[in-house]
């Protein structure tokens, strides 16, 4: 089948490579010259676990011009930003381009448009009367009759992105059209019968077999995604307020959430607790469901002390530290870890740049490390004011306390010994619960956590 992907981002590049891994021919577009140079180099745009790769086992084709990506499609993907605007909402400019510049180069063969970028409920309709309008304003107004909207919402995790592309644990495709979902089961079959042959660096799961598919209308389609998404955040955010009144009872809030977990309706998934969510999925979901839910006059309470409580994660790093050393003016503070998440480069929302902001309005000196993102820190905030360190050891040169933010590997395996004997004061907060608490502290380290 032929698919056409605009926007070459972690959806729409990850989706576009698993498609063309199926069997599909994929054509992939992006409004961004240097990325789509960058891509026809045969390199990754971002750091993503198996996506170089899944690149070199493939074949995609690469364009900026909507010309050549849309006539002959059998499949149109939008996968483009919707960030967040002041007041929560998402900000669609980048979604009405795409579906206007769709409607103006429409082929005479059908084709099914299909919102992969995470929408507001009633997006379909929206982008269904843009693409209608431009295709009019193009062809002296014909009424196109060859083409469908339909929702497919993404349900990926940074850093496993392939792997939930290739094996996911559901398909959701949402249409009013009949004949649109049925090309879009025709198009994911592969992954749903999970009858292709998967790549030798990224074998299918013992005992995995057959993908759910939910189909659905438009609507319900499109609030599936946002629904599980702010579910995940009650999780953590929940964990993360029942740690607070662990700390204060002298409970273990790791022994709590595994007791809570075992309970399958519960599960031990996303009970982690710590800093708190980051990156461009929950905050950015959260905020749109509260605000569409506000265009209806409803509130959504759970979901917006979802929110305050996640934000008020990031403030107690710097409570604790406090606590720890009473002043923070003028003492030195080491971040391990920069990226919201292992196994990416993504700084959207990192709590890490939050914590750093707040240390240096203190007074604070800060020194940073990320195995991974630290090139594009140093590109994102040149003017943050934070020193970045090349190795995690130099992070402990001098300093009066470090904080591991993300949970990287690498971070488990440091000389622990050696980082104590560069510190003026051996602290170490642990903000994911990653580190070994007693080892630590036989080293001579002051252990605190979240």
């Amino acid at each position: 089948m032929k698919v056409a992907i605009i926007g070459s981002g972690y959806v729409g590049l990850t989706t576009g490579v698993c498609l063309s891994f199926v069997g599909h021919e994929v054509t992939c577009l992006d409004v961004d010259p240097q990325r789509v140079a960058t891509l026809r180099a045969g390199a990754a745009p971002f750091h993503e676990p198996h996506l170089g790769d899944m690149l070199r086992s493939v074949r995609l084709r690469y364009t900026t011009d909507y010309a050549e990506a849309i006539p002959s499609a059998e499949v149109i993907f939008i996968a483009v930003g919707t960030p967040s605007r002041g007041d929560g909402s998402p900000n669609l400019e980048y979604l009405e381009a795409a579906a206007r510049s769709i409607g103006e180069h429409l082929g005479p063969a059908y084709s099914v448009v299909v919102n992969k970028s995470t929408v507001p409920i009633g997006s379909g309709n929206w982008v269904e009367s843009i693409v209608r309008d431009a295709f009019r304003q193009k062809n002296q107004g014909q009424r196109p009759e060859n083409f469908a909207v339909a929702s497919n919402p993404e349900f990926l995790r940074e850093g496993s992105a392939i792997h939930d592309s290739l094996f996911p644990d559901r398909v959701v495709i949402g249409a009013d059209q009949q004949q649109a979902l049925e090309r879009l089961y025709s198009l994911y079959r592969p992954l749903l019968d999970q009858s292709f042959t998967p790549p030798r660096f990224l074998p299918r799961p013992d005992g995995f077999g057959a993908v759910p598919l939910i189909s659905a209308d438009l609507a319900s389609a499109e609030l599936i995604k946002y629904a599980a998404n702010a579910f995940l955040a009650l999780k953590i955010s929940y964990i993360n307020e029942i740690g607070q009144l662990a700390n204060r009872v002298g409970a273990d809030v790791q022994l709590v959430a595994r007791g809570m977990g075992l309970d399958a309706r519960i599960g031990t998934r996303f009970l982690q607790a710590g800093i708190g969510w980051g990156g461009s999925c929950f905050g950015k979901d959260t905020a749109a469901l509260v605000s569409t839910a506000a265009e209806y006059q409803l509130e959504m309470p759970i979901v917006q002390a979802a929110r305050k409580i996640n934000s008020r994660q990031r403030e107690l790093v710097v409570e604790r530290l406090l606590g720890a050393m009473k002043l923070l003016k003028g003492k030195t503070v080491g971040l391990l870890g920069l990226a919201f998440k292992p196994n990416t480069d993504d700084l959207r929302d990192a709590p890490a740049l939050d914590i750093a902001r707040k240390l240096l309005e203190r007074g604070a000196r800060v020194r940073a490390h990320d195995p991974v993102a630290l090139a594009a820190a140093r590109s994102l905030h040149p003017d943050l004011g934070v020193t970045w360190c090349e190795a995690a050891e130099e992070v402990a040169d001098e300093a009066d306390a470090l904080v591991l933010v993300t949970d990287w590997p690498d971070y488990r395996e440091l000389d622990w010994a050696a980082l104590a004997t560069r510190m003026r004061h051996p602290l170490i907060l642990d903000g994911r619960h990653f580190l070994d608490a007693a080892r630590l502290r036989a080293l001579g380290f002051q252990y605190l956590a979240v």
